[in-house]
């Protein structure tokens, strides 16, 4: 009979632990463009200096990179169920956060309660606090694209499950991170996203490729296809 290994939380601390404050991660908060995950107080501070990721360097945003954040609340569960007592450590400070903040509400602008405000600018968006899930959503087809024996074709596969459903604000480049994600591309290696035939740009979102590319309309224009390939050379 085989012993069951035990872990200890310590054994997935990389996977919980926000790389900026070091701590576990408080509202697990994704920056879209590289799939980095850190505290949202950690990151949304962060972007008020700079709009570079702060673990890979990657410009996340030219003008707002706060446009391209997305809570992680599954992560969140998970998190909350491997540390004994966070949940309740952390209801216990913002409970006191705001009984120490209350009569500044309508006062000071300069103290914890405006940063606070701004921190949840970053969910504000219908009532229910889900940042991720009140988007718009569309349905996508990701088809790999055959190019005749193109180099690199060996390496991208078609995807077993091609139909995915995302928010409207979902950007080429997440596609791209996603597909590498997915095919287990090297690092290094790129591709190009295609609708009817013309490469996509990294910064286009799916709305605006569904109103500027996708041209069809009625039954059949739907789920909108993105065909990929591996990146062409033509120097």
């Amino acid at each position: 009979m085989t012993t069951q290994r035990k872990y200890l939380v310590k054994d997935f601390n990389h996977f919980i632990t926000c790389y900026v404050c070091k701590g576990y991660l408080i509202k697990p908060t994704t920056v879209t463009e590289c799939l980095h995950t850190f505290c949202k107080s950690c990151i949304v501070q962060h972007f008020e200096d700079s709009n570079d990721c702060p673990k890979c360097g990657i410009q996340v945003h030219e003008t707002n990179p706060l446009e391209m954040l997305r809570l992680d609340n599954t992560l969140e569960e998970i998190i909350f169920k491997l540390v004994p007592g966070l949940r309740e450590k952390e209801q216990q400070q913002e409970n006191e956060f705001w009984k120490r903040n209350r009569s500044k509400e309508n006062g000071e602008e300069d103290g914890p309660t405006s940063k606070k405000a701004r921190m949840d600018d970053v969910e504000d968006n219908g009532g229910d606090g889900d940042y991720h899930r009140s988007d718009p959503q569309i349905a996508i087809c990701l088809d790999c694209l055959r190019n005749n024996g193109q180099m690199g074709e060996n390496i991208v596969k078609g995807l077993m499950k091609k139909f995915i459903r995302c928010s409207t604000r979902v950007t080429v480049g997440t596609i791209k991170k996603f597909l590498s994600l997915k095919l287990k591309l090297p690092s290094s290696y790129e591709l190009d996203v295609l609708c009817n035939g013309e490469i996509m740009g990294k910064d286009h979102t799916m709305e605006f490729i569904y109103m500027t590319r996708w041209r069809l309309r009625g039954e059949n224009a739907y789920p909108m296809v993105l065909e990929y390939r591996p990146r062409i050379d033509f120097g």
